[in-house]
């Protein structure tokens, strides 16, 4: 059914009514506990938790997000340089089941059923128009301009240093929280992979592919890019439509990684079931992936190639790179060139040390180099520092009963790789491992407080009615004498 534009709010809200209204808050209130669950970001799948945990009956739940505002929060307007998404349009995001909150809803709605047939993978910025609309539509409230600089682990809740900036002024700010869901990005459970020679260029000629790149200054520049995966070619990309005088991009690899191996595990079976396959299955999978290297889609490779200055250089790794008056001077695998201006897109490392907040944390994570052992020919150090989440995609204890209240973080970004067996954060994470995490939350929350439930489950009720309502229909087998 096609739902004019007009009237799909109005279509989406009678979806909402007849689910029936949000439940009461029924999470026993703490004197020392401002928040049940803090979300640190609020993204996709931040906005997603905070409406599952709404509808879970969970109150006071807080999604904090660094960004100044909406208009510069999360990626898709900001360093996602891609004109259509990567995943297939058909996968289900964030509308936890409610079809009228979906994405092809949404699309239908404003541009009709055939055009969603005709589109083969969602647009970036009609993407980022939904889930806005999303935000708005479900009143996620977010609190934009917070940045969660420490987690404090207090007993088995946190304190959690926060630095808030407004208009005002900067102020820091301590508040508590029984959970933690860390749903911050790429780089949520490490930092931007700079590789030599490349850590020894200024800033003021190197930016890396998550960094705010202001590429109207690159037209009429040389640039280069290094790096293989679509990350990479999208920044390329941009750079060229910006007017850059030439691009060059660099592969360490002999050839592109074209074989999408995940996606033959995409099928329900493998999907819904990884997180139960043994270790060292888990490990094999994602060192498949590894070693396939991350592929980029056909279209970001049309999308440079069309270029007669764009130039593509294999088996190419940067040796040697250093300023050398206003230009970068480079010597790679092929050749030794002249910049004036460079972009890694050299993708992410995973390194809980990395990251300011989990500083407190981070020493007492397991990691996957904890728990598997992997033949000699399948070891692989980035892997191994992935965290070995649990059922619920929460921090183990490297050392049993040292850091309990590791169970009360969920880890809701690509750390959870290894793990989950995808990308955890992007669309094809949501229908699987948000629920999962929100039962285990509420699980929590409610054994913490048994004897309170315990309690107000053996409540007095009072009755519906009384017996007058029906004594008078009793049987009494003197009253079936006397009426003989």
């Amino acid at each position: 059914m096609t739902v004019p534009p007009l009237d799909y709010d109005h279509y989406a809200r009678e979806t909402l009514r007849l689910i029936g209204p949000d439940p009461e808050d029924w999470v026993i209130g703490r004197p020392d506990i401002d928040h049940n669950v803090v979300i640190v970001g609020g993204g996709q799948t931040g906005a997603a938790f905070a409406f599952g945990l709404r509808r879970a009956g969970i109150g006071r739940v807080s999604v904090i997000d660094a960004a100044p505002d909406e208009t510069h929060a999360g990626v898709w307007t900001t360093f996602a340089r891609m004109n259509r998404l990567r995943t297939p349009k058909s996968l289900a995001g964030p509308e936890a089941g409610l079809p009228a909150l979906s994405f092809q809803a949404w699309h239908e709605a404003r541009h009709g059923e055939a055009s969603y047939a005709d589109i083969e993978r969602i647009g970036r910025a009609q993407w980022a128009e939904y889930l806005a609309w999303y935000r708005h539509f479900l009143d996620i409230p977010i609190r934009y301009g917070t940045t969660l600089t420490l987690v404090e682990p207090v007993g088995t809740h946190f304190r959690l240093h926060l630095t808030i900036r407004t208009a005002e002024g900067v102020e820091q700010r301590v508040e508590t929280a029984r959970k933690i869901v860390l749903c911050n990005g790429v780089a949520g459970n490490g930092k931007p992979n700079i590789v030599p020679p490349l850590t020894g260029l200024p800033s003021n000629r190197l930016a890396h592919t998550s960094d705010a790149i202001d590429f109207a200054s690159l037209s009429g520049k040389s640039v280069a890019v290094v790096g293989g995966a679509a990350s990479a070619f999208d920044a390329a990309a941009t750079a060229l439509e910006a007017g850059a005088a030439d691009v060059h991009l660099f592969v360490r690899r002999a050839a592109l990684a074209a074989e999408p191996v995940s996606r033959a595990r995409a099928y329900p079976g493998a999907y819904d079931n990884f997180p139960a396959l043994p270790d060292a299955v888990r490990w094999r999978q994602a060192l498949r992936f590894r070693r396939a290297g991350s592929t980029a889609p056909a279209d970001a490779v049309a999308r440079v190639t069309g270029f007669s200055n764009f130039h593509l250089h294999l088996g190419a790794p940067w040796q040697e790179a250093a300023v050398a008056g206003e230009r970068v001077r480079a010597r790679a695998g092929d050749g030794s060139f002249e910049f004036d201006f460079v972009i890694a897109g050299t993708g992410y490392a995973v390194d809980l040390h990395a990251r300011p907040e989990l500083a407190h944390v981070a020493d007492h994570v397991l990691l996957w180099r904890h728990r598997h052992a992997p033949a000699p020919d399948e070891r692989d150090d980035a892997l191994g520092a992935h965290p070995y989440l649990g059922d619920a995609l929460e921090y183990l204890e490297k050392r049993p009963g040292t850091a309990p209240y590791l169970k009360n973080i969920h880890v809701f970004n690509p750390a959870g790789f290894v793990s989950r067996g995808v990308p955890v954060g992007d669309v094809p994470c949501m229908k699987r491992d948000i629920p999962v995490v929100i039962r285990r939350i509420s699980q929590d929350l409610f054994l913490e407080d048994l004897d309170a439930h315990e309690a107000r489950m053996n409540a007095d009720v009072p009755a519906d009615f009384d017996a007058a309502q029906y004594e008078h229909r009793v049987y009494r087998e003197t009253d079936v004498e006397s009426a003989g």
